[in-house]
């Protein structure tokens, strides 16, 4: 199924030869002298790498329908991870590899959406945040009060982030699931 270059919208996936892209930002173009065209900004499904891309106005380009599903991890079975489709309730096996750096932000029983091509998941929506338990951090010195002074924790999930010097094992914290980094103390 292909589209016009004219009716692209933010978020619509296409399947390109780069590989399965969705669309950031796109802005039509009509210069004075030739014909208009249509600037994009495209992002890579599986990577996460974005590229610029320009295309002719009315120019086909392959649609890609993604499914996306609202999925409950349930359980680590070797390096897949396990989902339970919250529609279908069928169990769906996921090498943690495919989902690339959102392994280290799902803990048992989070919700996630698992957008689908062809049967096939593509990657991993998550909230903006996620609320995580210390597992294990060095106790914080007495009468160290530098400033933003960090130390290394790691999380319930084996994720290691740096956290504030007064954040001890135990503490829930809340994590950006964009960048990584330690938000507040919960």
């Amino acid at each position: 199924m292909s589209i016009s270059t004219n009716d692209l919208k933010n978020g619509m996936a296409l399947n390109l030869p780069e590989g399965l892209m969705t669309v950031v930002e796109f802005q039509h173009v009509k210069p004075g002298k030739g014909g208009a065209f249509v600037r994009t900004k495209l992002k890579n499904f599986r990577t996460g790498a974005v590229i610029d891309r320009t295309y002719r106005a009315d120019e086909k380009v392959p649609l890609a329908m993604i499914d996306k599903r609202e999925m409950q991890y349930l359980y680590r079975e070797g390096p897949a991870l396990v989902f339970m489709d919250n529609e279908t309730y069928d169990q769906l096996h996921i090498e943690g590899d495919q989902l690339g750096s959102a392994v280290g932000f799902l803990k048992e029983g989070d919700t996630a959406i698992l957008p689908m091509y062809n049967g096939e998941v593509v990657g991993v929506e998550l909230p903006a945040s996620v609320e995580l338990a210390i597992a294990e951090t060095e106790p914080g010195v007495q009468g160290d009060r530098v400033s933003g002074a960090r130390k290394p924790a790691t999380l319930e999930t084996g994720l290691t982030i740096q956290v504030p010097l007064f954040v001890e094992p135990g503490d829930s914290v809340k994590v950006d699931t964009r960048t990584g980094e330690y938000i507040a103390r919960v």
